[in-house]
Parts: structure tokens; sequence; C-alpha cells
């Protein structure tokens, strides 16, 4: 399979790594900037080099794209990828918007190439491991999850609303909402109600929020997200389950399940001392996926269906926000 790389930053860099992990060709790079371009060919044996996707797609020989660029970027090139037969794997947030998601939803679809969206928390072994254990806690009536970048935060064009769409709810919290929904089973969402805000630099995007999400499967989630906060109460993506028979959370991951003598058992996740919290082989593990869907020609998940829902979440989040009110999701 030949690979190429929209985007030549530090994701980028993860993702290009699995590539070479997994057996792939990588074939071209695109970027605007080509000192950037230029180390990352350098690095990666990429000599096929753009300013442009288009020009890239012009020139063919390409099975599937990583799209790592600016938000602003990401439908523009996924479309046109896309429209040229090109699977692609778009980073989280998948687009500026909820409309903009739709419209690379569609594109998919006419094409016939897949979409996947990199929530790459989803191939997280821990993760895995508490979706795979939920069923003993019962019935789940809540969840709280964290995506907070504590005492530090992005600079460039993440902090920049027209490059960016948003900020921290944008950037750290999708980490967060995508979580709770792969863990509850990709619920749909019924209502949003948030108090997002800039308090710790002067920027034009977020840099705290509190969300409260409201399921079909009547379950409530609060998400917490911010950069440059003093404190989290758990690592990124780390999430809890409230149910009617135990607790269960990911990082720490364990559950704690009330036996018949009104005391605690504790299950430890086998994975928790194998598995570091950011890790290489959950970007692998990510791609991987994604190549086993291209060669089933299987619809990924999470796919752009699972992205749009989440813009969908993060937009109502800033309209909610913005006017004070529950937000109705349809």
């Amino acid at each position: 399979m030949k690979i190429a790389f929209a985007g030549t930053g530090g994701i980028n860099k993860v993702h290009a790594r699995a590539a070479q992990s997994l057996g792939l060709e990588l074939v071209a790079a695109v970027n605007h900037r080509p000192e950037s371009m230029a180390e990352f060919g350098k690095e990666f044996g990429i000599s096929r080099q753009y300013e442009t996707v288009e020009a890239m797609l012009k020139d063919g020989g390409v099975d599937a794209l990583v799209v790592s660029t600016p938000n602003y970027l990401h439908a523009l090139q996924t479309i046109a990828a896309l429209k040229a037969g090109v699977h692609v794997m778009v980073e989280k947030p998948m687009a500026m918007n909820a409309h903009e998601a739709e419209q690379m939803c569609a594109a998919a679809d006419k094409s016939g190439a897949l979409l996947m969206v990199a929530h790459c928390w989803r191939f997280h072994p821990e993760v895995q491991w508490l979706r795979s254990q939920a069923a003993q806690l019962g019935q789940i009536i809540r969840t709280k999850a964290y995506s907070v970048h504590v005492n530090w935060g992005p600079s460039g064009w993440f902090a920049q609303k027209q490059y960016a769409g948003g900020g921290a709810m944008a950037d750290m919290g999708v980490h967060a909402l995508d979580t709770t929904r792969f863990l509850l089973g990709d619920p749909q969402p019924v209502s949003v109600y948030a108090k997002i805000g800039t308090h710790y630099k002067d920027s034009d995007v977020d840099d705290t929020g509190v969300i409260l999400v409201n399921w079909d499967n009547g379950v409530t989630s609060y998400i917490e997200t911010g950069w440059w906060q003093p404190h989290s109460d758990s690592p990124e993506a780390g999430a809890q389950l409230y149910g009617l028979k135990g607790f269960g959370q990911v990082f720490p991951t364990h559950l704690e399940i009330p036996n018949e003598e009104n005391k605690i058992d504790v299950i430890e996740s086998p994975l928790a001392s194998q598995e570091s919290h950011y890790s290489q082989n959950m970007y692998t593990d990510q791609l991987k996926y994604f190549v086993e869907c291209i060669g089933k020609n299987q619809t990924p998940v999470p796919g752009g269906l699972e992205g749009w829902i989440n813009m969908k979440v993060v937009d109502a989040a800033y309209e909610s926000s913005q006017t004070g009110m529950v937000v109705e999701i349809k």
C-alpha cells in the first residue's frame, strides 16, 4: 500500500513511524513549508514532496492519505483525496464544524473511498479493556472524562480561531468526548450544556471548558477540558463509568465492584503495567486497523459518521456556552 502524508509536524511523524512498522510504502508528503517537508522527507525517505494535496493527487500513485494539517485544511484536503478515490485517515477534530464534517462524509459515500477519523484513544488497550468489562458495572448512569493540559498549552495555529475553529474544546475536549462515546457503545447525543471560556491566556480561542452531554441511552456525561490548567484529576482521555453494580475507569485502569460482604472488590487491568499512557503502539494499531478496513472494503469505526457526531457535540457546546442555554442535537 502506498501512503502519503498531508502535514509534516509531530503527529504525522508518529503516523509515519506507524506506517514504517507496518511495512507500508511511504511515497509522498505535503506541506506549504519546504523546510519542514524536507526534514520529514529525509527522516522517512520520501522524495515526492508537494505544496498542495491537489498537486500530489495529480501525479497519482497514492492509495491512502493521512491528513494531519491545521483544522481549517482538513475538509478541503480530505474531500479532494476522496474524490480522487484515495482513502483518508484525518486527524481529530475532523473539521472546523459539523457542516464541514457532513460534507466530508458525503464525499466518502459518493466516491466509495474510505474515511476514518483518528480518534486514537479507541485503540489504547486499557480503554479497550474497560469497554470489554463494562457489562460488570450494570446499567451506566453517568460518566466523567478529562482532557486537560496542566501548566501548558499549544501555540501557533492551535491558538488561532481562523485556523483551528476552536481552542481546548476542539483540540482536547474531543478526546474525552470520543473516549466516553466509545466506552458507552457510541450512543447518540440528545442535548448539550456547556460553560466555555478564555481565562489563562490572551487568545481568541477557549482554554477552559465544562460540558454536560445527555445521550439517547439515558446516560449523562460530564467532561472537563482545558489548556494551561493548574490541575487535572486525570491524564488525557481519562474516563470514569458509574454503574448500578460498580465503578470503572481508565488511567489508572480498574473496576470497583461491591461484594456480598459490603466490601469493594478491585479488579485491576492486566494491561496497566504494560502500556504507557502515550504509546506508539496505540497509533500503530490505529493505522493497522485503517489498512485492514481498506483491504476488506469495510467502513472504519471511528469513521466519518463518528467524527461528524462528535463535531455536532463540539458545535453544540460552543453554542450553549454563548447562549447560556441547553442545546438540543437533532
